[in-house]
């Protein structure tokens, strides 16, 4: 199982919201190239960064910071926020940005994400961001009237890498990952789930780590990393043991 350390970026600042509120920030730093270092000193070798101020927008408002980072970061840089047209999506994966993920798109234009995905397999990941088991765009700002089943269903012949699944409602409060929904998710789709969202410490690794073989890729963690509550190297080793 992949551990994906977070750098969510706003104003250029490395911060984490609280339930996906930008007017719950708490900021972390203000170099998001030496915290991708950090991580990497640990032993990550994925790492995902997201665009807060680009969700909200609908279009790059952090380029300059994902830019240093991804010439910086040893490994391999999933990046979502805002990624809403072909350009964003070809511009990212040339400049050298692994994966890409879509998730307000993927529910307004899913013909696009359809198309990408065709155009580079295995590099395009859907985003399906809930609050009680509903999909939310728009920075999740605005919920739908999509359940979380329904929208993984409408990918899964489409080539994409991955869905990446957050309870909203656990994002950055430390109450410990959904595993129950995540692996719900993970065993009713055909794609492999990462999961993201609430993660508290070691224990939640351990449990999304015994759930692999139901198709859980990876585990995305932020502010546990930031505050002190799991150390990157146990992570990292316990994701790769998938230990129970």
């Amino acid at each position: 199982m992949i551990v994906f350390p977070a750098i969510d970026l706003k104003a250029g600042q490395v911060v984490r919201l609280a339930e996906g509120d930008m007017d719950r920030a708490t900021v972390y730093g203000d170099d998001p190239t030496q915290q991708a270092l950090q991580f990497a000193r640990a032993g990550a070798t994925h790492l995902h960064v997201v665009d807060l101020d680009g969700a909200f927008a609908g279009e790059s408002r952090n380029r300059a910071a994902v830019e240093a980072v991804v010439a910086a970061f040893p490994g391999q840089l999933q990046l979502g926020g805002g990624i809403r047209t072909p350009a964003a999506v070809e511009g990212w994966l040339a400049l050298g940005v692994a994966r890409v993920v879509i998730g307000t798109a993927a529910l307004t234009d899913p013909a696009f994400v359809r198309a990408m995905a065709a155009r580079h397999p295995g590099r395009i990941v859907v985003a399906v961001d809930a609050r009680d088991g509903m999909v939310a765009t728009a920075g999740w700002a605005e919920l739908s009237d999509v359940p979380v089943a329904e929208m993984a269903a409408r990918f899964e012949d489409a080539g994409v890498a991955a869905l990446l699944f957050t309870d909203i409602g656990r994002d950055g409060l430390l109450t410990g990952c959904n595993v129950e929904a995540t692996v719900a998710l993970a065993r009713a789709t055909r794609l492999p789930v990462i999961a993201s969202g609430g993660v508290a410490g070691i224990g939640d690794i351990r449990a999304l780590a015994g759930h692999e073989s139901d198709g859980i890729e990876g585990v995305i963690t932020g502010r546990a990393l930031y505050d002190g509550r799991l150390d990157l190297a146990e992570a990292l080793s316990v994701a790769e043991a998938g230990v129970i």
